[in-house]
């Protein structure tokens, strides 16, 4: 089901698209109908700096279970990384 909500936040860090790298300013997360992923439905995560245009954008759609799980392996190289993760 789509909600037509999307999440968005600050972010810092680098992305690599079709012109190379370049730095991020906004992550969006959705979850709706993905563009080219054959699920139904997918967690839209776009990775972008809003001020270098549609260039400078990383896509990825994971179903559901793949993005609990991505969020689960985020968690744990976080906590073990320790004090360097802040």
């Amino acid at each position: 089901m789509c909600s037509y909500v999307t999440e968005k936040a600050s972010v810092t860090g680098s992305g690599k698209g079709p012109n190379g790298w370049f730095g991020l300013t906004h992550v969006m997360a959705y979850f709706d109908h993905p563009y080219h992923s054959p699920h139904e439905h997918t967690l839209n995560v776009d990775f972008l700096n809003e001020s270098a245009g549609p260039s400078a954008r990383v896509a990825v759609e994971l179903t559901a279970e793949s993005a609990r799980e991505l969020v689960r392996c985020i968690q744990a190289a976080l906590a073990d990384a320790g004090p360097a993760a802040g």
